[in-house]
């Protein structure tokens, strides 16, 4: 490995840390605060949708971003604009009419989520840019390592967001988030303006046009079509995101059923050192010959972790789930990213990586918007005193959070089939030839060759 590439690679992932833990501490916090003071699964939910909404919808075109601007500076705008509505968000809470938050339904409420949560969704530049910046300063036998470095990263990002968030609501409440939250983001621009990295590219001639900045989606999809089996992962992993939905309306507030605030924001902190021991084994060990299996089965473990993990309301049982789930996550997504890494050439990276990020997020949406809903009005009263609860309520447990639990247990058993439908399917067989092919042809050091850009 180039060492020369390695310090701003390192640099990159400890600004990406700080970043991530800025806009994360936002997101979880208002999660929890809107719950606390609503009590209301459906407003978790519609929080929950908000983001994958914005992140589907706007995945294509940061991608696009971030092919046509060196990646320094694509993370130093998504900087700017997060600080600029963070700085908005804390004038809202300065400015709030009376009873203006506590008012569930209320316009100035859902304003001031849309105005932190679109600070939020500037931070996914950085998602998208950080895995092109692997494919560029790490050589191709190295990149499924760095790629556990990247979710190491993130497991240390949860681990203190989880921890951060759940404090402040408990004792600052949004006042402090906020300016929790712009200061960190000053923070991390003022840092990632000092790194300096060797993109590699060349600058354009002032005799020669430049050439047009387009998101160009056709291009896009003709080179993801160009590579059997990837438009398969893809859809594949938009297939999890319909069933992950679920977590992202009801985790939380499942979680808080059993336990306070506090001890919720603690504990997610302490089970996302899973991520961090995931990414140091990846670090160490990289992820075998053929990443695509790893991604499969990754996906057999957790769903079937889903399965049971809320069978009973224990504590205890949701704290193991969550452990396998959060180990099994850098894998998933380090698999991912470094068969996207070998089998995408690199001037389009940025554009499949947002394309992948839009698709794979599209369903997630409906599930969060639907089943918050769906959860409130029909499953808690289906385990509450409806027919669920005559039915399996002797062992299963009765009220709202078995409700929710059984939603938990449904989307597993529903994950755990698919993903064994998907193993024995032609698209992992033709995906997982064609990343052996680009493994033997590339040349040292380049980047990915399999195919040509459209």
């Amino acid at each position: 490995m180039d060492e020369s590439n390695m310090q701003p690679f390192h640099q990159i992932l400890g600004n990406n840390l700080v970043a991530n833990v800025t806009n994360f501490t936002v997101w979880f916090a208002v999660t929890f605060w809107i719950f606390l003071e609503t009590q209301s699964v459906f407003a978790t939910g519609m929080i929950a949708g908000i983001y994958l909404v914005f992140t589907a919808a706007f995945g294509i075109w940061f991608g696009s971003i971030v092919d046509h601007n060196p990646k320094k500076l694509a993370m130093l705008g998504s900087s700017i604009v997060s600080g600029l509505l963070y700085a908005l968000g804390l004038a809202m809470v300065f400015l709030e009419p009376e009873g203006a938050f506590a008012n569930p339904y209320g316009p100035y409420l859902w304003t001031f989520v849309l105005v932190v949560m679109l600070g939020v969704i500037a931070g996914n530049i950085r998602t998208i840019a950080l895995p092109t910046l692997v494919t560029i300063l790490i050589p191709e036998d190295r990149r499924d390592k760095a790629n556990g470095l990247v979710g190491m990263v993130t497991g240390i990002g949860f681990l203190t967001t989880s921890v951060i968030s759940g404090f402040m609501v408990a004792y600052t409440g949004m006042l402090g988030v906020m300016v929790f939250a712009l200061a960190a983001t000053v923070l991390a621009f003022g840092h990632m303006a000092t790194i300096r990295v060797d993109e590699g590219r060349v600058e354009p001639s002032p005799d020669s046009p430049e050439m047009p900045k387009r998101v160009d989606i056709a291009g896009t999809i003709r080179v993801i079509a160009a590579v059997p089996g990837l438009f398969a992962l893809i859809f594949f992993a938009c297939f999890n995101n319909f069933l992950g939905g679920v977590f992202m309306a009801l985790l939380d507030a499942y979680g808080l059923s059993l336990v306070p605030v506090e001890i919720w924001g603690l504990t997610f902190g302490v089970l996302s050192t899973a991520f961090i021991v995931s990414g140091i084994v990846i670090a160490k060990t990289g992820l075998g010959k053929n990443p695509v299996r790893t991604l499969l089965m990754v996906n057999v473990i957790t769903w079937a972790v889903c399965c049971v993990f809320t069978l009973q309301s224990s504590y205890w049982l949701l704290v193991a789930g969550c452990f396998v789930w959060m180990f099994m996550a850098p894998y998933a997504e380090a698999a991912e990213h470094t068969t996207l890494q070998k089998v995408v050439p690199l001037e389009r990276q940025g554009r499949v990586f947002g394309f992948a990020q839009s698709v794979e997020q599209s369903a997630s949406p409906l599930t969060a918007f639907l089943i918050g809903p769906l959860t409130q009005f029909v499953v808690i009263p289906f385990m509450t005193d409806g027919a669920g609860a005559d039915a399996i309520g002797g062992w299963f447990g009765t009220g709202p959070d078995r409700g929710m639990a059984l939603v938990f247990t449904i989307a597993g058993i529903i994950g755990l089939l698919v993903t064994i439908v998907a193993f024995n399917s032609r698209y992992y067989r033709d995906l997982s030839a064609a990343y052996s092919r680009g493994k033997d042809d590339d040349s040292e050091g380049g980047g990915a060759t399999i195919v040509s850009p459209a």
